[in-house]
């Protein structure tokens, strides 16, 4: 309902993902969900049109836009699939720490290949008993000579084994706790790494979720990022740049529900007349566009604010994530109620958007931490 003043290439961007929204995951996104298929052919169609470039500088084959675009673009195509577009953000998410703590011959390695979608990257992070507690991790890395060597396992990897590229936080000094673990690049070929088997998930069954496996990994020096003991900050720096992709994963989903279950409402005779007329159905509607156009105002306006090259943006980033999910929730929830029946049968969509927006106030931080966060950052501003 809001009008937002794009730019010509704003709007090209915006128009391209709808074009391949339309032709590649429309026609299959239900499919895709029921069967739990993971089809590369969007995420090729992606690459061809040059849009795994977005956040990647130009010097390195991106088109240098920000955090802003990322979202435009994250927040369309989840619109039409929320799997599709958990791969797609998840690449960013893992281009992340090569991006802000690489050095020169990292990013000349790595970002060319990312920017072209060559290669598509994954962030490992979590462990069986290391989820919100990140600080809990035992993969362990130890160095030999002019290697690494790399043991233990990750948990709930998007994009684990269809991904060439992974950054694994392991524990290279247990005596210095969270000052002891370090952040690796690791390829999908090196000797000792191995994908575990494919979750089956309640949502966002259209992308990838797996274990890794580290057995005697062994990878080059080099592959470290930035230096030892500087783990948990490059893990948390990525995370505040790559939860507002979270947050417009949920508005996209979001809106969704809701122009399917408002075409639901306004064709549904009953008792000799639309649903849509009946106060208690167009007052929901009513909510659910302010809660969605709220959200979207907040995520637009937090991705410009990081896009402003401010420090501080922890706070930002995490009411952004935890405000957007827990509306893209509400909504679905009560898509699903206006539809009645039909909102609950599977030939219908809304059921595949309240499930694939559930995990979005899972991953990347459950949004209990989020608080924790934003209630943290509010002692430095107001104390």
């Amino acid at each position: 309902m809001i009008q937002y003043n794009f730019t010509e290439e704003q709007k090209i961007l915006i128009d391209l993902i709808k074009q391949i929204g339309e032709e590649y995951i429309k026609p299959y996104a239900l499919e895709w969900d029921e069967k739990e298929i993971y089809d590369e052919k969007p995420i090729r169609a992606l690459a061809d049109a040059d849009l795994f470039g977005i956040i990647i500088p130009e010097d390195y084959g991106g088109l240098g836009w920000g955090s802003f675009e990322m979202c435009l673009a994250v927040e369309k195509l989840s619109y039409y699939c929320g799997g599709v577009s958990t791969t797609y953000a998840a690449s960013f998410l893992g281009s992340y720490p090569i991006l802000l703590f690489g050095n020169k011959e990292q990013k000349e390695k790595y970002l060319p290949d990312i920017a072209k979608g060559k290669k598509l990257c994954a962030f490992a992070l979590t462990e069986p008993q290391a989820g919100s507690d990140a600080f809990a991790i035992k993969t362990t890395a130890k160095k030999e000579g002019e290697f690494y060597i790399l043991n233990g396992m990750k948990q709930w990897i998007t994009n684990g084994g269809i991904a060439d590229i992974y950054i694994v936080v392991a524990v290279t000094d247990p005596s210095k706790g969270a000052r002891g673990a370090s952040a690796f690049i690791v390829e999908k070929n090196d000797p000792g790494f191995s994908v575990g088997k494919k979750e089956k998930k309640l949502g966002l069954r259209a992308s990838v979720t797996t274990e890794l496996f580290f057995n005697d990994c062994k990878i080059p020096k080099n592959r470290l990022l930035a230096r030892e003991g500087m783990g948990f900050i490059v893990a948390l720096r990525t995370l505040d740049f790559g939860r507002c992709g979270a947050g417009a994963q949920a508005l996209g989903i979001a809106q969704a529900a809701m122009e399917v279950s408002l075409k639901h409402a306004t064709s549904r005779i009953q008792f000799g007349q639309p649903i849509y007329n009946f106060q208690a159905v167009n007052h929901t509607f009513a909510d659910m566009a302010v809660k969605i156009e709220a959200a979207r105002a907040l995520i637009y306006n937090v991705a410009k604010f990081i896009d402003s090259g401010a420090k501080e943006i922890s706070g930002a980033s995490s009411i952004a994530k935890c405000f957007a999910t827990d509306i893209a929730m509400w909504v679905t929830e009560r898509a699903i109620q206006m539809m009645g029946g039909f909102g609950y049968m599977r030939d219908y969509p809304v059921q595949k958007y309240f499930r694939d927006a559930k995990c979005l106030q899972i991953y990347e931080g459950t949004n209990e931490i989020q608080r924790n966060i934003i209630a943290r950052e509010l002692i430095k501003y107001y104390k």
